[in-house]
């Protein structure tokens, strides 16, 4: 038999209660996963795609938090960047600091990179119970 780190031996009952929360967990998720979607389904035709929004019913809370992210497209920017002859703000991939830096320190436009900005956003659902 296997012992686990705190010298207890491993029994049948510990796997098959294992095994069992395992797929009680998979059943969750699934769950879960087709809950956040009506939510932020919901929250689509309420206020919007991709917008923050919040609704109380009874003492819960629901909110849809939005996170947006942008990235530079590496072969669109690095070609673009070429095309200036600004070679030090490339590595294989474009150097983003380099290039904040360079914006900052005017000796690149925002219009220079026009169309290279790739931006995505994710939905978090939370809910909390309000007392």
């Amino acid at each position: 038999m296997l012992k686990n780190n705190v010298g207890s031996l491993i029994t049948k009952e510990m796997l098959a209660n294992y095994h069992e929360l395992n797929l009680k967990k998979k059943e969750i998720e699934t769950e879960l996963i087709e809950l956040k979607k009506a939510f932020n389904q919901y929250f689509d035709m309420a206020v919007g795609k991709d917008t923050r929004g919040d609704i109380a019913i009874g003492d819960y809370k629901l909110q849809r938090q939005v996170r947006v992210t942008e990235k530079y497209e590496p072969e669109d920017t690095v070609n673009r960047l070429e095309k200036i002859n600004l070679l030090d703000l490339i590595q294989k991939r474009p150097d983003e600091e380099k290039i904040k830096a360079a914006l900052n320190l005017g000796l690149l436009k925002e219009s220079d990179l026009e169309g290279c900005i790739k931006t995505s956003s994710s939905q978090a659902i939370y809910v909390k119970r309000v007392e």
